[in-house]
């Protein structure tokens, strides 16, 4: 396997350092690494492999010989860089929302819909995290049962928010509350109903996200999906209260069988030994992990789980190497 000389755009953000910590734990074939940033984090050092790497600052010329850029830098920086780095020649996995829901840029978590990477044009989104866990889940019974309808409540860490909301939920919890904080209220021994901005019919952004996402991924562009995103004082870590109505009649014994062999997924159901998934029993994990299966009791059809997954791992960083390593195979 030829090796690649890849860039990390955002290098120096909480993403992007996990980028770094995941190419190397999964041995990917990395020949020359390139670690990107903002001009006011270029000069930095990085560790990768034992060895020092200068961060470079953005620009154009820095993607020349790139063959994969995994980009984690914010909206606006891939939506001007996206597109130089492709036309370098590099293959850009972007994990910010900017190409997410453009009709020619594949949205793709790996375990459920590898084959749309055939069709991109240099650019490959890499969903949200809080799609990315849900649709690994949703994928299986979809493929298994059919899928008539999603309602979902998130409990989102404050990862999520990156370093400003980790900042904020350390100093309230030390008494030291910060003085540029990334959330209109406290979030220590709090919860909020609030995540990115409202929008006119008083969804927030991030439960548009969610929508959108989960229907282009399972290709299901019809499906209802109904999300409440809720930030909660944990510091990795999403978990997801999500029902979903079948296609036909739950029976929780081949339910379980799905989602015990689907890949990606690890099957934690037992309440007689208080077995089920928490944030901190997927901390530093790469798997979705699933439990707490029940029948709806107002619908024969309906089903509801418990989902938790490490929001940096498989939520942003995990998924795009994974992605990157598609690109691989496919090479």
């Amino acid at each position: 396997m030829r090796e690649k000389t890849v860039a990390v755009v955002g290098a120096t953000g909480l993403v992007g350092g996990k980028m770094l910590e995941i190419l190397e734990a999964r041995d990917f074939p990395v020949s020359r690494l390139i670690p990107v940033a903002s001009p006011k984090s270029a000069g930095r050092e990085i560790s990768f492999r034992g060895e020092k790497h200068r961060v470079q600052p953005i620009s154009p010329e820095v993607f020349k010989g790139v063959d994969i850029a995994l980009f984690s830098a914010g909206g606006e920086t891939s939506k001007r860089f996206a597109p130089l780095a492709a036309k370098a020649g590099a293959v850009v996995v972007d994990n910010s929302s900017a190409w997410r829901m453009h009709e020619k840029v594949p949205l793709v978590v790996p375990e459920v819909n590898p084959e749309d990477i055939e069709g991109h044009s240099g650019i490959i989104a890499n969903p949200n995290c809080s799609t990315i866990q849900m649709v690994v889940a949703l994928a299986p019974l979809a493929d298994t049962f059919g899928i008539e309808s999603v309602t979902v409540s998130t409990y989102q860490g404050v990862t999520g928010s990156g370093v400003k909301g980790v900042r904020q939920l350390r100093g309230e919890l030390a008494g030291k509350p910060v003085a540029e904080p990334a959330y209109p209220h406290p979030i220590a021994f709090n919860c909020l109903p609030h995540i990115d901005v409202f929008e006119e019919d008083g969804f927030t952004r991030e439960e548009r996200k969610m929508i959108n996402e989960t229907r282009k991924i399972l290709d299901l562009p019809d499906l209802p999906v109904n999300p409440t995103c809720v930030r909660v004082p944990v510091i990795g870590g999403h978990s997801e209260s999500v029902q979903v109505v079948l296609g036909e009649t739950v029976y929780l014994e081949r339910v379980r069988t799905v989602l015990k062999d689907a890949p990606g997924l690890v099957l934690l159901d037992d309440p007689s030994r208080n077995l089920y998934p928490t944030p901190l029993a997927a901390h530093e994990k790469d798997e979705v992990f699933v439990g707490r299966l029940r029948v709806d009791p107002t619908n024969p059809n309906g089903l509801n789980m418990w989902v938790v997954s490490d929001n940096l791992r498989k939520g942003a960083a995990t998924n795009a190497v994974q992605i990157a390593e598609l690109l691989l195979e496919k090479d």
